[in-house]
């Protein structure tokens, strides 16, 4: 028989759902004291709808935690049907303006404020220190650990002071790996001197302005604790966070759906090491279930029946819970964020000066009247979802030319490059992707067409190579202020 599940696990928990609606099991559990819900992208239908769905949930609990992840860039949940109409960290980094990103950061506030989000899960402050990095990229900085430090408070500052609780991710540094820990376990395989001179420092400096929460990632570090992930080590988070930085907020786990938390243990038990090593919130995922909830419940129980995780602990990450949850109430009465997301002159100004160009003057003339342009289509990473990327979603900014998208999972790219040869007119064809080095068929594709002896510019939306052989023009984010810079700074529509 079922023990009763545990009130205090109860509230550590924050799960995602299914559909547009607060479901009725999931309203019934915020009565009961579930620590919060968090919103992802395909939660949101219009603005006017988010708002209608954290008021349910304030409804239910009016001390809810309300949480989304909403970088300001690649990965966003208030524009993920449009895409973002912000700049997205990398851009930022590369303008090294602190004061544009404190601004960028209140502006992203002022629309979870108004939706009725309390916490945020952003930003980012992983150090891009491997290029080959397929998770965070742009939605880092940059790589200079001094450069995201700096970045990094200057968004936790502007994010806190117009009214949303900020969560630095993901500890201790995601950004020198070379998977993704949405699909498996990443490793870090550095000694505590370069981890503490590198990764750590975007994280000391947070903390030193007072950042109210941080995401631990799910990635091994077999020289600081071989046994354990990030997640799920009491050596990182309550050795390294809590005692060596001095960390005393709230604790989250990243995602515990994710393959390197719980792959090989299952989510109950990942739960139940995550709490024991130090976790606070327990975010779940995001199609959870009512029989879901109750099965970490009673992990939760029967670990603490067992003397496996202390009472104690959890004890302690209700009340970290509680207390965030007491002092960081939404505002009522909000209309809602505004999900057109109107971009003005300034903002895209400001993002055509983080556009790199290394192609010489007389290809980007050419390319100006393109003869065809070429999207390259990977798998999007968990992360951000299938929230629209690009130039695509304005009107014919080619004049005319015909529009190709090239699906690198299943497209043959020598084929495809000989028909897109043999189709088009005379002329450049511009090929767009996003990190186009990481990806072999892009390469095979970009050859081919480069050997039938046309004029081709490549554009990669995404972090570029070093040597930029497949980036003619780098614009470090794919949101849609990108998209339309993009478009603006090739001048292939007139403005």
């Amino acid at each position: 028989m079922r023990g009763m599940p545990s009130l205090s696990a109860t509230a550590t928990l924050l799960p995602g759902f299914e559909g547009t609606t607060l479901p009725g099991w999931l309203a019934a559990r915020l009565r009961a004291g579930l620590g919060g819900v968090c919103i992802f992208g395909p939660n949101i239908e219009d603005a006017a709808g988010l708002r209608r769905l954290t008021d349910q949930i304030r409804e239910a609990n009016p001390h809810a935690i309300v949480a989304i992840d909403e970088e300001g860039g690649d990965v966003t949940r208030l524009h993920y049907s449009t895409g973002s109409p912000y700049p997205g960290n990398a851009v930022l980094g590369r303008l090294d303006d602190t004061a544009v990103t404190a601004r960028v950061a209140a502006e992203v506030a002022a629309e979870l404020r108004s939706a009725g989000c309390t916490l945020n899960f952003a930003p980012s402050i992983d150090v891009n220190s491997n290029p080959l990095n397929p998770v965070i990229g742009v939605r880092s900085f940059g790589a200079d650990e001094q450069l995201v430090a700096r970045h990094g408070s200057a968004w936790i500052t502007g994010l806190q002071s117009a009214g949303v609780a900020a969560c630095a991710k993901h500890f201790p540094g995601h950004g020198d790996v070379d998977s993704d820990s949405h699909v498996a376990l990443p490793v870090l395989d550095v000694d505590s001197e370069t981890l503490l001179a590198r990764e750590l420092t975007p994280f000391v400096a947070a903390i030193d302005v007072g950042v109210t929460a941080i995401m631990t990632s799910h990635i091994m570090l077999p020289q600081i604790d071989p046994v354990n992930p990030a997640t799920m080590s009491s050596v990182v988070l309550e050795g390294l966070l809590r005692e060596q930085l001095g960390f005393d907020g709230l604790i989250v786990s990243d995602a515990l759906d994710m393959a390197g938390a719980s792959a090989e243990i299952g989510i109950p038990e990942a739960a139940v090491r995550a709490l024991a090593a130090g976790v606070d919130l327990l975010c779940i995922g995001t199609a959870n279930t009512d029989e879901q909830l109750r099965d970490i419940e009673q992990a939760v129980s029967d670990a603490v029946a067992t003397e496996r995780l202390a009472a104690s602990r959890v004890a302690q990450a209700t009340a970290r819970v509680r207390e965030f949850a007491r002092t960081h109430i939404a505002v009522s009465g909000g209309a809602g964020a505004d999900a057109g997301g109107a971009i003005d002159d300034n903002a895209i100004a400001e993002a055509r000066a983080a556009i790199s160009v290394t192609a010489d003057a007389a290809a980007l003339d050419a390319a100006r009247t393109p003869a065809a342009v070429l999207r390259l289509d990977a798998v999007a990473n968990i992360a951000v979802g299938t929230a629209p990327w690009g130039p695509f979603s304005l009107d014919d900014p080619w004049h005319g030319a015909p529009v190709t998208r090239m699906n690198l999972a299943d497209d043959d790219p020598t084929a495809l490059a000989r028909t897109l040869d043999a189709d088009a007119s005379p002329g450049t064809i511009i090929v767009i992707g996003k990190g186009n080095h990481r990806h072999p068929p892009a390469i095979a594709v970009i050859d081919a067409l480069r050997a039938t002896g046309r004029s081709v510019l490549t554009v990669d939306m995404g972090w570029p190579a070093a040597d930029r052989a497949y980036a003619d023009v780098a614009t470090f984010g794919a949101s849609r202020l990108m998209g339309t810079a993009l478009i603006r700074h090739l001048a292939c529509t007139a403005r």
